[in-house]
């Protein structure tokens, strides 16, 4: 395939386009990208009523790829168009310009959207222990899928590595490098994190986000904490992870145990977490994240996987840290049809003694 006549608009699509604050006043948005961010903010009313406090959450599964990484996958495309790092305009023989990452699922997702919406070819390379739902649903979005082993980011057989080195031999390629590519956090700090201020008047006293790329906490520290000093900022950690420890007490120290979790969760940190402005960690065990995503189904209402579960357990410690009357802030990350066949299967939580996590009244809901 070669690069559309059509190419040259690109610039001008994804400027007319950028995911920023708006009041949003026009009746029809232009395009895949015009709607992403503007997610609504949403208080959890039984939660809420419990801990006397109010628990907000910004509802990232709105997002037109259906989750908080639109936003990243969007700025890291821009940027890779505008820095000329990939030809966007048409020229003789030119093959279509690729976008290489590596992820574990929903910034992939997001990329190949975008990258549909703009007549670009997208390649994901991924750890081998992925849900089934992402990489089928990575496969019908026309993704090109190479999968990996799960090592440690110092090993070269790291999957990040993987997709760097393939864009590094392929023409008209980028590896728009999620983890340590600071236009990630940028996204978050030109929209998330204003969003959160405009939606709250900013009347905010605290923030809280696990973290795998960082970029989600960082941004949103940065903006919200230049508006409001007095603004708390919490990292919420799952099992398994080094960024609790390393908040905490400096020190690159995993917690015990591997989480149910996907996306988030840390080894390293990357460039987009240097410069955070964290007050504190929580540590999040999967019995509590996994408790909370049942509760948001059966009793807010809302249908999330487990990072979705960890962010609100987390506020709900903050609560209890902060005090009644307190306003914090979290994100629900992604819906739980991606997790159908672990995080929403019996056998699957009883594998993971995890069974217990799930209050009694709704396991009869569950998967075999």
């Amino acid at each position: 395939m070669f690069v559309s006549n059509k190419s040259h608009l690109l610039i001008n699509r994804l400027a007319i386009n950028k995911c920023k604050y708006s009041t949003r006043t026009e009746s029809v948005l232009k395009g895949f990208t015009a709607a992403i961010g503007n997610t609504p903010l949403v208080k959890l009313e039984k939660i809420s009523h419990e801990l006397g406090c109010n628990i907000l959450v910004k509802c990232e599964y709105m997002n037109p790829g259906g989750s908080v990484k639109d936003r990243a996958a969007l700025f890291l495309i821009k940027e890779a168009v505008e820095s000329k790092k990939i030809a966007h305009l048409a020229q003789k023989d030119a093959p279509l310009p690729l976008v290489v990452e590596g992820t574990a699922g929903n910034t992939g997702i997001g990329l190949v959207h975008i990258c549909n919406s703009l007549g670009f070819k997208c390649h994901i390379f991924m750890p081998n222990n992925q849900s089934k739902e992402k990489v089928e649903y990575l496969s019908a979005l026309g993704a090109e899928i190479s999968q990996f082993p799960p090592v440690a980011f110092t090993d070269p057989n790291n999957y990040n590595h993987k997709a760097k080195e393939f864009a590094e031999k392929t023409p008209n390629a980028v590896w728009t490098n999620q983890f340590d590519n600071t236009q990630n956090r940028q996204a978050h700090i030109e929209t998330t994190g204003p969003e959160i201020w405009n939606q709250t008047g900013g009347k905010v006293d605290a923030i809280v986000f696990g973290s795998g790329t960082g970029g989600t906490l960082a941004g949103c520290s940065i903006y919200l904490k230049e508006k409001n000093k007095d603004i708390q900022v919490f990292s919420a950690d799952p099992q398994g992870s080094v960024l609790y420890h390393f908040f905490k007490h400096g020190k690159l120290e995993r917690t015990e145990g591997s989480s149910i979790t996907e996306g988030i969760g840390q080894g390293r940190i990357t460039e987009n977490l240097k410069g955070a402005l964290v007050d504190d960690a929580l540590f999040v065990h999967d019995m509590e994240a996994v408790n909370m995503t049942f509760r948001l189904l059966h009793e807010e209402g809302f249908f999330v996987g487990a990072t979705s579960g960890l962010n609100v357990a987390g506020a709900v410690q903050v609560a209890k840290i902060l005090g009644p009357g307190k306003t914090i802030v979290t994100c629900l990350c992604d819906t739980g049809a991606k997790y159908m066949n672990r995080l929403y299967s019996r056998s699957e939580l009883e594998k993971r003694n995890l069974i217990e996590a799930v209050p009694v009244q709704y396991r009869r809901y569950l998967k075999p």
